[in-house]
C-alpha cells in the first residue's frame, strides 16, 4: 500500500514548485520595488532640505539669486547621492509665505514592474535667515 500511495505523489512537489515560482518572484520583485521607492524617496527629501538651507541661508542677501542658488544644491545632492535613482527631477523653489522660502522636488522612480509609474514628491522651507543687530 505503501508503494502505490508513493507512486501517486510523485510528481506534487515538481507541480507544486511551478505554481509557487511566480509567486515567489513577484514577491522578490515587490521587495526590490519597494526598497527603490523609499531610497529614491529619501534622496529627494535630503535634497530638498539642502536647497531650503541653502534659499534660506541666501535669501536675504541675494534676494536674486537664492532660486539658482538652492536649485544648484539639490542638483549636487541629486548627482551625488541617487542620480539613476531620481529621474528627471523637478525643481521648484517657492515662497509659501512671507519671509519664508523652500524647495519642492518631483521625480520618478525607476520601476521593476513594466508599466509601473511611481513618482516621489518632496517639499521643504522656513523662515529667511538674517542677521540682526542687537541693540545694547
Amino acid at each position: 500500500m505503501e508503494a502505490a500511495s508513493a507512486r501517486g505523489e510523485s510528481g506534487m512537489t515538481a507541480i507544486e514548485f511551478v505554481l509557487l515560482t511566480p509567486v515567489l518572484f513577484f514577491l522578490i520583485f515587490a521587495t526590490v520595488q519597494f526598497a527603490l521607492y523609499f531610497f529614491a524617496d529619501h534622496v529627494a527629501q535630503a535634497a530638498a532640505q539642502a536647497g531650503a538651507r541653502k534659499a534660506r541661508a541666501t535669501a536675504d542677501d541675494n534676494p536674486g539669486g537664492w532660486r539658482g542658488e538652492a536649485t544648484d544644491v539639490v542638483d549636487a545632492y541629486i548627482r551625488q547621492l541617487g542620480p539613476k535613482l531620481v529621474l528627471g527631477p523637478d525643481v521648484k523653489t517657492i515662497q509659501p509665505q512671507q519671509n519664508t522660502v523652500g524647495v519642492e522636488i518631483t521625480a520618478e522612480v525607476p520601476s521593476v514592474f513594466p508599466g509601473l509609474d511611481l513618482t516621489v514628491h518632496a517639499q521643504s522651507s522656513g523662515p529667511v535667515e538674517r542677521f540682526v543687530e542687537e541693540d545694547g
